[in-house]
This record gives C-alpha cells, structure tokens and sequence, in this order.
C-alpha cells in the first residue's frame, strides 16, 4: 500500500466499522442511536467478517475485497432498496434518511477498496522488492568459490 488512497480507503472502512461496532453495542444496551441496526445477528457476523477483511485489504488480497463487497451488499443491500422504495413511495421519515445514507456508506466503501485492490499496479506486477533485486538477481555480485573458501551461503534469501 503506497497510495495514499489505498491508505484513506482502509482508513474509512475501519472508522465505519468502529462507528457500527459502536452503534451494535448502544443498541444491546438499549441506548438511542443515530442508526440501530436492523438485523443484531447478521450485524455482529458482518462486524467480525469485516474487521478481518480489512485487514487482508491492507495486505491487498483481491479475495478478502472480493468477500467484503459481498458481505456488505448483502447485508446493506437490502436496506439500500428498501429505503430507496420507501423514499420513491413518499413513506418517510428522518430515520430513513439517516438509514440510507448509512446504507450508501456501506456500499461505497467496499467498492472503493475492490477497486483500489484491483487497480493496484504493484500488486501483480512487481511482488520483490525493487530496492534489493539489484544485488540478489544480479549474477555479478556472486562471489566465485574456490577450494578453500568455505560453503556458507553469501546471500540471505
């Protein structure tokens, strides 16, 4: 992760997590909130899928943000289409407002952070480190051994 994008993509999906790790626990302790989850279950599942996805995001695993997206269109998916409904039906309230905004939060985090993986130039393209592969694939570096020069191995890798 050397973009400053990848580093501001993961740092907005930790905040969103914490910010719903924060909202799942005022909701068990029966505290108003600004967004209640709706479903207790599912959330604390998402919560834990979550916090191990970002982590393998920051490793830039295309599978882990693969895995993210989905588990977070399938959880706030629904909630998205739902809102969305309601506003186009004229059913609405401020809560539903808030609800869908945290919906769109939830969706647009996870594709940014696929996106960022799957746009990630260095990913696939260079996996060794530039700053060494000039000594270590470099034949002219090697030491030649002769007969009385011991057998350690020179280089580290």
């Amino acid at each position: 992760m050397k973009n400053l994008s990848s580093w501001l993509i993961a740092l907005f999906a930790f905040m969103f997590w914490a910010f719903r790790v924060i909202a799942t626990v005022m909701a068990t302790l029966g505290t108003e909130f600004v967004a209640p989850p709706t479903d207790m279950t599912m959330e604390i599942v998402l919560l834990f899928i979550t916090f191990i996805c970002i982590c393998l995001i920051v490793k830039r695993s295309l599978l882990s943000a693969l895995i993210y997206l989905i588990a977070h269109g399938m959880y706030y998916g629904i909630y998205l289409y739902q809102n969305i409904m309601s506003v186009i039906n004229g059913t609405v309230d401020i809560d539903m407002y808030m609800n869908l905004f945290i919906a769109l939060i939830g969706i647009a985090i996870p594709i940014a952070a696929l996106f960022d993986v799957l746009l990630d130039k260095n990913r696939k393209a260079h996996p060794t480190d530039q700053k060494t592969d000039w000594f270590y694939k470099n034949k002219d570096f090697d030491r030649k051994l002769d007969d009385r020069a011991d057998k350690n191995n020179y280089r580290t890798l």
